[in-house]
């Protein structure tokens, strides 16, 4: 059978309203992944970037993780799927079912906060380096724990507000849960800012109780805000918030079996993220131990650098697939590979074409851009400017990620969650080996640009055996059509991004460098990339360009209405 795909006759009314609702959800991620970057921006002027910073990163991070594995192919890879069917074939809509969802997620999640918080220390020794145990790192594993105890219970609140959004997602209102994350945005930068005003702590040794309360209480009181504010949403939605309990004969055993492997799945990540934190936190020990004082290094610029790369994928990326999974669930459901593969190709295609030019302009302006956001307070320009670095590294890999997340949302829509396991095995054991490796090899000051060099390795490997596995199933992978598009996306990115970095670096040496040069680079070097894509799009026939374009110019006032 050949890959190209012919399109149904209704595949312009579907992509219209694929277009219209992820016009909502990336106008709603782009206000939330703006305040997300002053909260970052705040945190960083508070705590700085090194080893300090580290330890209330890291202790914050533990939940986030969490969270980010379960929204990237957890929850939703089970329960979307359920929903959409239960909606459909359910007397009452899906509403019994939901409940039970609903109850028996919130146990879960209320018993794995409490064993977290019994357990922090060791949680924390499994997932920072061994070198904090070490008697002159002590004090920072100390504080890294106590951090913990106040940030761990946020696991259950995350949890709730992924299991609130995807009932609301399976009812049609994508907008919400793109837009709650601005609230807990809000209050963090407000909790931050606080702490600049009444703390002038920079050590293990001169921050005190309430200082430490102030920063995890307050992280753990916005998240939780963040999922309670879909609670009335969920009642205008229609969906009755009661417990149930009568789990057996009511569908949810099928979905524990699902889940069963999407467990897995969030284990093997989480061998990545172990990895990622052992080596990073171990690069700040080891920058402390050979500049005898903290060096921004080590997890802090990693994850800066990660929030930076995860905006285009959170605008674009995930807007689409939250808006594609039920589409394609139901043409799984109702047997229709070709509408499946036609939905697939389609979200790989309008993707890439958004993806390839923000990872370009990572590479020609990375350190630019984190100069530009981060040079103030506690960081200096080479703290500033190496989280760049670590951007630039990490955008390597971006389109490899974004395309291996959508490509798993075809074996979610057959209800497969076993394969992605696999899949991610390859994925996970292929990123460690890499960043390892690097670790070893690698300066002080670039160990971290190796790890996240690694991160997309694994991604790219990982996109291209499900492709291989998938196309399988739904006779074909659109292999023409999708190489044509990244092939000419990829030429228009790479001859503009060239000019873009060339006049980034003239108007940067022109102005001495510093905040307001950077700034300024990265403002004229990013036009000139903007411009000369949409210019070159248009010359190399990037047809899914318009498509793009017309969800900035007119779909999203569509989408909103």
């Amino acid at each position: 059978m050949s890959e190209e795909t012919v399109a149904p006759a209704d595949a312009p009314a579907r992509q219209s309203s694929l277009l219209r609702a992820s016009a909502v959800m990336a106008l709603g991620t782009i206000v939330s992944r703006l305040t997300g970057f002053v909260r970052s921006l705040v945190l960083v002027w508070a705590l700085g970037t090194a080893l300090f910073a580290d330890t209330f990163n890291l202790a914050n991070a533990l939940p986030n993780s969490l969270y980010i594995l379960v929204a990237g192919g957890a929850l939703n890879a089970v329960f979307v799927p359920q929903l959409v069917r239960a909606m459909k074939n359910d007397p009452d809509g899906g509403q019994a079912f939901g409940q039970r969802l609903l109850t028996l997620t919130a146990i879960v999640l209320a018993g794995m906060s409490v064993v977290a918080v019994l357990f922090a220390p060791a949680l924390v020794s499994v997932y920072a380096s061994d070198d904090l145990l070490e008697q002159a790192n002590r004090p920072y594993f100390t504080l890294a724990v106590t951090f913990a105890w106040y940030c761990l219970p946020q696991i259950f609140f995350y949890g709730l507000y992924i299991i609130f959004g995807q009932i609301l997602n399976a009812r049609g209102r994508f907008g919400p849960m793109m837009w709650s994350p601005i609230l807990n945005n809000l209050i963090a930068i407000a909790v931050f800012g606080t702490f600049i005003v009444v703390s002038d702590a920079d050590s293990p040794q001169s921050i005190d109780g309430g200082d430490i309360a102030l920063l995890g209480l307050g992280s753990t009181l916005g998240i939780a805000l963040q999922a309670l504010c879909l609670v009335p949403v969920l009642r205008k939605a229609g969906f009755r918030l009661r417990p149930r309990f009568d789990f057996r004969g009511g569908g949810v055993g099928r979905s524990g079996k699902l889940a069963a492997w999407t467990i897995g799945y969030v284990l093997i990540n989480q061998l990545w993220f172990v990895t990622a934190t052992r080596l990073t936190t171990g690069v700040g020990a080891e920058a402390l131990t050979v500049y005898g004082a903290e060096q921004g290094y080590g997890l802090t610029p990693y994850l800066n650098a990660y929030l930076i790369l995860m905006l285009p994928h959170a605008v674009i990326t995930v807007s689409i697939v939250a808006a594609l999974l039920p589409r394609m669930s139901l043409a799984a459901a109702e047997n229709d590979p070709a509408q499946v593969r036609s939905d697939l190709s389609h979200g790989l295609r309008l993707t890439a074409v958004a993806i390839i030019p923000a990872a370009v302009a990572f590479l020609a302006l990375g350190p630019d851009m984190t100069v530009a956001l981060f040079m103030h307070g506690q960081v200096d320009e080479a703290s500033a400017r190496f989280m760049g670095y670590v951007l630039m590294g990490f955008a390597l890999g971006l389109i490899g990620f974004s395309s291996q997340h959508i490509m798993l949302r075809g074996f979610y829509a057959y209800e497969d969650t076993r394969t992605p396991v696999f899949i991610q095995i390859l994925v996970v054991a292929a990123s460690a080996a890499c960043a390892i490796t690097a670790y070893a090899v690698l300066p002080v000051q670039w160990k971290t640009v190796g790890i996240a060099v690694s991160y997309g390795v694994g991604y790219w490997l990982g996109f291209f055996a499900s492709i291989a596995v998938l196309r399988r199933r739904i006779g074909g992978a659109d292999g023409r059509r999708l190489l044509s598009t990244y092939a000419r996306a990829g030429a228009a990115a790479l001859l503009s991004g060239l000019g873009a970095y060339g006049v980034g670096r003239l108007v940067s040496g022109a102005l001495d460098g510093g905040a307001i040069g950077a700034a300024t680079a990265v403002l004229a070097g990013g036009t000139v990339l903007a411009g000369g894509y949409l210019l070159l799009a248009q010359v190399f026939r990037v047809r899914e360009i318009a498509e793009l374009v017309a969800l900035v110019r007119g779909r999203l006032g569509r989408g909103s209405a």
